[in-house]
């Protein structure tokens, strides 16, 4: 069986808490679809822990190219105050490490990506339809939005596996999931969330950037969906 995970965002507590029930659940494989970085303040926590995987395919998300660029976000200063942060703390090693990862990965008739086919790191699939896909492939899995979702569209498959660090479909559980037997199980997983806040006031980061957490939601509260246009919904 294999873990899907994205989104993971520098929270540790989140990310120790979906490795765990991945495990107990069998996974051996493991898919990162990107952004280990950004938004929290336990960057070498979390890339330590995925490092320590076997197997790990790792996809670059947009944070983690604007970590390993130094180029800070162009769309916000909170973003770039976070990376800035992150770029004063990472280790060397940690930051090659995530500077191997790649911008997609392809398995038989599935393609993986952070934002989506036509912009690997940037593009953002709110609105989805059968016309997608890249040509060729029957399932799409990608990260970016942080809405976990699974949908059917045209007899092929749509998957976001949600934000392991921070989910904004308005449930707070971290989010994954599994592969198994050609099929997409999606999971969701409570983690301690008052320990992230605390570790990110310790670390000197505003309120504002952790309280929506405990809401499943954007940093200022937003709660986002996914529409798509397919009446085949799974």
């Amino acid at each position: 069986m294999i873990a899907i995970i994205s989104d993971i965002h520098a929270n540790f507590a989140a990310l120790e808490a979906v490795l765990e029930d991945a495990k107990q659940h069998g996974c051996q494989q493991y898919i990162c679809l990107g952004d280990i970085a950004g938004y929290h303040s336990e960057i070498n926590q979390c890339i330590e822990a995925l490092s320590s995987i076997q197997d790990l395919v790792l996809i670059r998300g947009n944070h983690d190219q604007y970590l390993i660029s130094g180029s800070g976000c162009p769309r916000s200063k909170h973003v770039s105050a976070t990376l800035e942060y992150q770029q004063k703390t990472i280790t060397s090693g940690n930051l090659e490490w995530l500077a191997k990862s790649q911008p997609c990965y392809l398995a038989g008739n599935t393609y993986y990506t952070h934002g989506g086919p036509h912009d690997n790191l940037e593009q953002y699939l709110y609105s989805v339809s059968d016309d997608i896909f890249p040509s060729d492939f029957l399932r799409l899995v990608v990260g970016h939005t942080h809405v976990q979702v699974e949908l059917s569209l045209g007899g092929r498959i749509f998957c976001n596996p949600g934000s392991v660090g921070q989910p904004r479909d308005g449930d707070p559980r971290a989010a994954y999931a599994i592969l198994k037997d050609d099929k997409i199980i999606l999971r969701r997983v409570s983690y301690d969330i008052k320990r992230t806040q605390a570790q990110m006031a310790e670390a000197g980061f505003p309120e504002y950037s952790y309280a929506n957490l405990a809401i499943g939601a954007q940093v200022g509260g937003r709660i986002d969906t996914i529409k798509h246009f397919s009446a085949d919904h799974v």
